[in-house]
């Protein structure tokens, strides 16, 4: 590539034929190389686009999420194009899995049916929801996070952050929830078999709003995977490669706000 440069500087002055031999280039080495240094140069500014949205995003999008970010900028470019650039410059997202926050304590109470049955689509909001907890393991300790999301678009319809996963964080997060919907909207409920999901607290305010629970089978995470999905990018995009050692746990609670706000 280098080469290819130099002889693209000098052609001017002295045969191609001349320069190839000086340079021990082959021929269709040299203008194999002239096509990429051309694509290169017509794609300049989406380079500078590309590099600037995954900086913003902490390091943290790939490819489908640059893709929407520059849709929303009016850049109109294929998925392909982006790849291979984020390959040419190597823009890789940091991958790190960690093992799953458990809150199964048993049998505690009856399982219902798995009414989901991995249909992760809704052709309405407030169709399908999906709830679990996941956990933040800090220097400061530990903080849990139990959001509910709407299969129809994905988005967060309410959440809660707390310093003990008690049954306040899952049945504050649903109160809140509650209060969004439409008298004639009783969407289905899908969770894990935690506990969290079989106490008194969470049932009732099921029945009482006329929604219907559905239950994953016992530790198969694929059952809730549009939620396992949320967690995963969550955790990528602002707690993987970040160091939170000066971090509190109320400090952390408020990145976890602002990241889902």
């Amino acid at each position: 590539m280098e080469k290819a440069k130099v002889i693209g500087a000098l052609k001017h002055k002295y045969k191609t034929a001349v320069l190839l031999d000086y340079f021990q280039m082959a021929r269709s080495s040299y203008f194999y190389n002239v096509q990429i240094l051309k694509r290169s140069e017509k794609y300049v500014d989406l380079r500078i686009a590309i590099k600037r949205i995954f900086e913003e995003s902490s390091q943290t999008y790939g490819y489908r999420r640059i893709y929407g970010s520059l849709v929303k900028e009016g850049i109109r470019v294929s998925e392909k194009v982006i790849r291979r650039i984020m390959l040419e410059e190597g823009i890789s997202v940091r991958q790190v899995k960690k093992k799953k926050y458990s809150s199964y304590k048993g049998e505690i109470s009856p399982a219902v049916e798995n009414v989901i049955n991995r249909k992760f689509t809704a052709a309405n909001p407030n169709e399908k929801w999906l709830t679990d907890i996941t956990e933040f393991h800090l220097p400061a300790g530990k903080v849990y996070l139990s959001p509910i999301i709407d299969c129809f678009d994905g988005m967060v319809v309410s959440w809660s952050v707390s310093t003990s996963p008690n049954a306040n964080l899952v049945n504050s997060m649903l109160d809140e929830a509650l209060t969004t919907l439409e008298p004639n909207e009783h969407p289905i409920i899908h969770t894990d078999r935690g506990c969290h999901y079989r106490w008194p607290g969470w049932i009732e305010r099921m029945n009482q709003s006329g929604l219907t629970r559905s239950m994953s089978a016992k530790g198969c995470s694929p059952d809730n995977a549009a939620c396992e999905g949320f967690f995963g990018r969550l955790k990528n995009e602002m707690y993987y490669g970040k160091s939170w050692l000066q971090t509190s746990k109320n400090e952390f609670i408020d990145h976890i706000n602002q990241y889902i706000e």
